[in-house]
């Protein structure tokens, strides 16, 4: 069984900013397996679909950003999942818009969502998507809160896509084999 979160914030004013991506990531995978993502519990919303014969569960948290450990670890506690089978897709600055980058573990690197996740879970040992947003040239509030240009939308949304083949190609054939085939990836 497996974990899929995408991390972002509830509410309208939130919906497609850069800071969101990890919900639109949701929502595509929800329509792509024709399942919707609105049952409520878990501090969030979440459907169920099945990817390679194993049980996905597919989650928005609804704490916001800086709370998305406390959905993570419910849902996980309730379905006992290990954090290696947890993955997270969520949106980095360090990277260029249109770029991917999978990791099995790492540090938060200042993300106040992944904080918050290996504080809840104890582990910095989970798969983690992180698409590319790019670097704020002003406030990193307004920016990731701000939403993409035309020109960068359609970028990020071929991301988009990548990423969803990258949660197939960590289900169905490891962390490692998604690595080397996404990493790099570049819209």
């Amino acid at each position: 069984m497996y974990l899929v979160i995408g991390l972002g914030n509830p509410g309208d004013e939130y919906k497609h900013t850069r800071h969101n991506i990890g919900f639109d990531v949701i929502d595509l995978m929800g329509s792509k397996y024709n399942v919707s993502v609105n049952r409520v519990k878990f501090r969030g919303v979440y459907g169920e679909i099945n990817i390679s014969s194993q049980k996905v569960i597919l989650l928005k948290p609804s704490t916001y950003m800086n709370l998305s450990g406390e959905s993570v670890w419910q849902a996980a506690t309730f379905y006992k999942i290990p954090s290696e089978n947890i993955i997270i897709i969520y949106d980095d600055i360090s990277l260029d818009v249109g770029k991917l980058r999978i990791r099995s573990k790492g540090s938060a690197g200042g993300h106040n969502g992944i904080k918050s996740i290996i504080s809840n879970m104890g582990s910095d040992v989970f798969p983690r998507i992180k698409i590319g947003v790019g670097q704020p040239e002003k406030s990193m509030v307004s920016y990731v809160l701000g939403r993409f240009s035309k020109e960068d939308r359609i970028l990020v949304e071929k991301t988009f896509e990548a990423s969803i083949k990258a949660v197939e190609t960590i289900i169905a054939k490891g962390v490692t084999e998604a690595m080397n085939e996404f990493n790099g990836f570049n819209a």
